[in-house]
């Protein structure tokens, strides 16, 4: 086995369709190694369909929070405590963790592994989007789903040599510090975090122009992209014998 294993990830996979076609880019790359799956977002269908046409190793993105201004969705169960007054989800991590019951976020944690399940996939791992809002109900929805959590927050985590995430990154620096970190990668199981996308009206319309997060609408996303599909990247990865996998892959 190699002694440098690195998965790079693709989140929020269904949440738009500028998303999923990013995604899709970078796996077809061979530098993207799995997506993790919003699945109440309002484009899931096209993300099922694509990961199952591509065999595309993905996670449940365990989503309990919607943090943009025009972009809004529900969730798959009842629970009051996981929306606003719109019937929509939290917008912002601290209002989440503060209203969302543990017991109402299991049970949409796993409804939302069971929608890819049903879908013909076989997710491997459960995440978090924005933040773990309840840490009760992430290890409950592992313990019944029987899925690992990705984050060393829970006791029922994935353990890895190091994470680190991309997207927040300047984009001009983006392309030389994942270079510089694929040539300092230690032996053991790495993983980088990223948010694919391709430029779109639609993307760069969710959040208004004020808005904090807003750089997180396309900005962050296509900047990501651009360096996934760089030629230099896949060809570094491959001249220091970098194994890329995919959560499903490790023993």
């Amino acid at each position: 086995m190699p002694e440098k294993q690195l998965i790079i990830q693709g989140d929020d996979f269904g949440m738009c369709h500028a998303i999923n076609v990013g995604i899709a880019q970078a796996f077809r790359a061979g530098t993207l190694t799995q997506a993790s799956v919003m699945a109440p977002c309002p484009w899931v269908s096209e993300a099922f369909a694509i990961a199952n046409e591509l065999d595309m190793p993905v996670g449940v993105h365990g989503t309990l929070t919607c943090e943009w201004d025009h972009l809004r969705w529900r969730p798959l169960t009842d629970g009051e405590s996981l929306v606003e007054s719109d019937g929509t989800m939290h917008r912002a991590l601290d209002g989440a963790i503060a209203e969302i019951d543990a017991q109402e976020a299991s049970r949409e944690l796993r409804a939302q592994v069971e929608a890819l399940r049903k879908a013909g996939l076989t997710p491997s791992y459960l995440d978090c989007h924005m933040g773990p809002t309840t840490t009760d109900g992430f290890s409950a929805a592992c313990q019944l789903t029987g899925l690992p959590f990705l984050y060393p927050v829970i006791e029922n985590a994935l353990a890895f040599s190091s994470i680190a995430m991309m997207s927040n990154r300047p984009a001009e620096e983006k392309k030389s510090w994942l270079l510089d970190r694929l040539e300092n990668l230690e032996p053991g199981v790495h993983l980088v975090v990223t948010h694919p996308a391709v430029a779109s009206p639609e993307l760069a319309n969710i959040a208004r122009p004020e808005s904090e997060n807003f750089c997180w609408a396309e900005t962050n996303r296509t900047s990501d992209l651009d360096v996934l599909l760089d030629p230099d990247v896949a060809k570094r990865i491959e001249e220091l014998d970098i194994d890329l996998v995919a959560v499903r892959d490790l023993a």
